[in-house]
């Protein structure tokens, strides 16, 4: 077990070597070949723990803690290798593509303005879509507060009837529970008011939230 443990880790050091070596990236290198060699001591490594697992168990019991954590170790290094070689292979992926990007646009050829005006056109619309949203959200504000005048001359009114009602009432002696009734009647009025008004608003909100 010790040889194969020896031999693994050395494996393990050597693969970080490779990373150095690819993190150069010198121009006389192989990457292509680095970047196999890395894989395949990777895979070996994987190997070599599923063959540790097994014979640290066939060890001695007082050695087995400590050889178990070997062998984790070794399990570690290895997955962190596996990580960086896929890190480096997405990273060396989207520079490809980058540079594919910038060469397909520094390549393409530009000719008569059609896309610009389709464009243009499609910006007057958006435009025109506006305003006319605008002017619509105006009217209705407009229209908004109209309503809530009427409502407030509307109060106004129910609070000078009610005021003559009482009047009235004192003057011809009504009872009292006609006088409840009727401040009972008063208050649900200015309840309709309040929700009336309330709704508008919302209604206004909400028009101008999606017109917007």
């Amino acid at each position: 077990m010790e040889t194969l443990y020896h031999q693994t880790n050395k494996l393990v050091q050597e693969t970080q070597h490779l990373f150095s070596q690819l993190e150069k990236n010198s121009p006389n290198l192989d990457i292509n070949e680095i970047e196999n060699f890395i894989e395949s001591k990777i895979s070996l490594i994987n190997r070599n723990c599923e063959r540790l697992d097994v014979l640290y168990l066939k060890g001695p019991i007082f050695q087995r803690q400590n050889a178990k954590m070997r062998v984790n170790q070794l399990k570690y290094d290895s997955h962190h290798l596996t990580a960086a070689l896929n890190s480096w292979r997405y990273k060396v992926m989207k520079q490809q593509r980058e540079e594919a990007e910038r060469e397909a646009l520094l390549s393409k050829t530009f000719t008569a303005n059609d896309h610009v005006d389709i464009m243009i056109d499609h910006n007057t619309q958006h435009n025109s879509s506006l305003r006319n949203a605008v002017h619509g959200v105006d009217d209705l504000i407009q229209s908004g507060s109209s309503i809530l005048d009427s409502l407030r001359s509307q109060r106004i009114s129910l609070k000078g009837a009610h005021k003559r009602l009482i009047d009235i009432g004192n003057t011809l002696g009504l009872s009292n529970t006609t006088m409840r009734f009727i401040e009972q009647r008063s208050r649900q009025d200015g309840f309709i008011l309040v929700g009336g008004m309330i709704f508008t608003c919302i209604v206004m909100v909400l028009v101008i939230v999606y017109l917007a």
